[in-house]
């Protein structure tokens, strides 16, 4: 068996929300008049229960010959689906906003952790180097008061004489 694929698949995806894909609304009037639905749904549930704003879209759309007939015959499936859906669209909003909210929160935190610590780490080096300026302190007594390993002061003292010669 090789590893090259059966099927290969290209898919495009369109959006079908009202006001895009105009062409296409235009030679499909079912995907058109669904869209007009979803966002009567998706406007009343903004100030509505979505019991209710499911409610009066089906109830709009139906008087104004909006998917009519599908609506009439199937009007309990369609309330229920769409209640069903829209939830799960809210649902799933609402857990992506929170997952960046963590992750905003996680990176924000993890960046001041890195900052601290980056400029913790500078002003040990800065303070290694003014001591050794001084050539008062033993290297011993350097690391002690900066923080900064004794292997560390040393390669600092070597960087600090080349760049004074």
């Amino acid at each position: 068996m090789s590893d090259e694929p059966k099927l290969e698949l290209i898919v495009t995806v369109l959006n079908v929300n009202e006001g895009h894909n105009a062409e296409l609304m235009q030679h499909c009037n079912t995907l058109n008049e669904y869209a007009q639905y979803v966002a009567r749904v998706r406007l009343y549930a903004a100030d509505m229960s979505l019991d209710q704003a499911v409610e009066r879209a089906v109830d709009e759309c139906i008087r104004e010959g909006i998917l009519a007939e599908f609506l009439t015959c199937n009007r309990n499936e369609v309330i229920s689906m769409s209640i069903f859906e829209y939830d799960k669209e809210l649902e799933e909003k609402k857990l992506r906003k929170a997952e960046y909210e963590a992750g905003h929160e996680a990176g924000f935190s993890e960046g001041e952790k890195y900052g601290i610590e980056r400029g913790t780490f500078l002003n040990s080096i800065e303070t290694a180097r003014r001591m050794l300026k001084f050539q008062e302190f033993s290297l011993e007594k350097i690391a002690a008061i900066s923080g900064l390993s004794l292997d560390e002061i040393k390669k600092l003292q070597t960087n600090e004489a080349r760049s004074d010669s």
